[in-house]
């Protein structure tokens, strides 16, 4: 049976700063909620001499929405707050509640993890309240968050990574955020830091010297239990898989998404090359096989991941690829809320979007992709890349079998809801993504 795959833009937002991280609250009460952070280095007067020591500022925003995804004319997001802060690197909400509230992880250039309630006002608009913060050391910026509690883990702890290179643990109290231990784990920036879902005192990293470490919080963290250098360039995502023990996702500057056994460090599973370099990758929220990833400068992609995960030596097929966003692809996640499996309208329904989508004769490539760092750009004109154009459908048919692996689910359908953002062109967008088996023709119907 062949399978039609469709992405269709819902909504684009404006957030005026660089956007690098978008995340939905996993818990089933607030899937509605969507958090989405900013980065803008202010660069210091012009007149400033070479002697004026003067820290570049760096400065953020923390947005919240309501999402109501039904079929409408109208936008299904709308913004409920707007916080300044200092610039946000990475977001990530707590996979459980605390005190029966949501709770969201904030890495920013401040070096603090800060965290905020989401609150529900008597007028029954959500809010967010800065609760705790824990700083991380002078001279830093917290790069990345990860928390324990992906599958429900009962003794909630943070990880973080800083620019320093190196990785914090820290754990929640009834009203304190404690650093545990501190440790230095590579020699330039630690981009990204993960815990095991599946064994929370196992904590995974990676660096720009090009190295994935693992380190287990029972011994002593001065040495890692194991040190990869199967990526080429820095290590910059990891994320381990929630539905299947053992399986762990890491992405690289070297634009290759690696799938591992973690019993089995020396050797992964599959390679995958995506076309450009892997700042986050996250797991499907309920399908174990379906991996999103953002790859910088070339757009958004869902990977089918089943036969890696099966022990088949083969790279993992792309199901489908979101190519509207005109800068990095850095912020992305996917949505807990349920969708109808009805297939999108056709290409002619006008867009619902809350700002023009304009057809254009160019635009900048950053040949540089860290967001800590100064960038080059060049115009690339029609010959070279994807302008965007302001059709919502993009249709894409794909020669992977279904993704499902019960044989029962043949006939049935998967619809997602994905939040995406990018860097340079300040954007957030909405969209969703549908998976259906085509419908045979008949015999009696002509070929097209």
């Amino acid at each position: 049976m062949g399978w039609q795959s469709r992405t269709r833009t819902l909504q684009v937002f404006d957030t005026e700063l660089s956007a690098d991280t978008v995340e939905w609250c996993p818990l089933p009460q607030w899937s509605h909620v969507l958090a989405c952070g900013t980065y803008q280095l202010q660069k210091g007067d012009d007149k400033q001499t070479a002697d004026d020591s003067t820290a570049p500022n760096r400065i953020g925003r923390l947005y919240l929405f309501h999402c109501n995804p039904q079929p409408s004319f109208i936008p299904p997001l709308t913004e409920t707050q707007r916080i300044d802060t200092p610039a946000i690197l990475d977001l990530k909400w707590c996979h459980v509640p605390i005190s029966e509230r949501p709770l969201l992880g904030m890495a920013t250039a401040s070096g603090e993890i800060q965290l905020y309630k989401l609150m529900e006002p008597q007028q029954g608009t959500c809010g967010l309240e800065c609760e705790l913060r824990a700083e991380l050391g002078p001279d830093r910026l917290a790069l990345s968050l990860d928390w324990s509690t992906g599958r429900g883990e009962s003794d909630v702890r943070v990880v973080s990574s800083d620019s320093n290179g190196s990785l914090t643990v820290l754990s929640l109290g009834e009203a304190s955020l404690t650093a545990l231990c501190q440790w230095k784990a590579h020699d330039f920036e630690a981009w990204i830091s993960a815990f095991s879902y599946w064994d929370t005192p196992i904590v995974y990293s990676g660096g720009d010297d090009c190295k994935l470490k693992g380190w287990d919080l029972r011994m002593s963290p001065s040495s890692p239990t194991f040190t990869s250098k199967r990526h080429t360039m820095g290590v910059c995502s990891i994320h381990s898989n929630p539905h299947r023990e053992h399986i762990l996702a890491t992405g690289s500057y070297d634009e290759n998404v690696l799938l591992w056994d973690e019993r089995n460090m020396k050797q992964p599973l599959s390679e995958t090359a995506v076309g450009g370099g892997v700042w986050r990758l996250k797991w499907h929220p309920s399908q174990e096989h379906l991996l999103l990833a953002a790859c910088m400068h070339n757009d958004f992609h869902i990977l089918h991941c089943q036969k890696a995960m099966e022990g088949q030596d083969a790279p993992c097929p792309v199901l489908a690829s979101y190519i509207l966003h005109n800068s990095l692809a850095y912020g992305a996640d996917w949505s807990r809320l349920p969708l109808s499996n009805s297939m999108p309208p056709s290409p002619q329904e006008p867009p619902q979007t809350s700002i023009g989508l304009t057809q254009s004769t160019g635009h900048l490539r950053i040949q540089y992709e860290s967001p800590t760092a100064s960038f080059d750009t060049s115009l690339e004109d029609d010959s070279g890349q994807y302008i965007p154009d302001h059709t919502c459908l993009l249709p894409e048919k794909s020669p992977v079998p279904d993704p499902f692996t019960s044989p029962d689910r043949d006939a049935q359908s998967l619809s997602c809801l994905m939040a995406t953002c990018s860097f340079y062109d300040h954007m957030m967008h909405v969209w969703r993504w549908d998976w259906s088996p085509e419908k045979e023709k008949m015999p009696s119907e002509p070929s097209s």
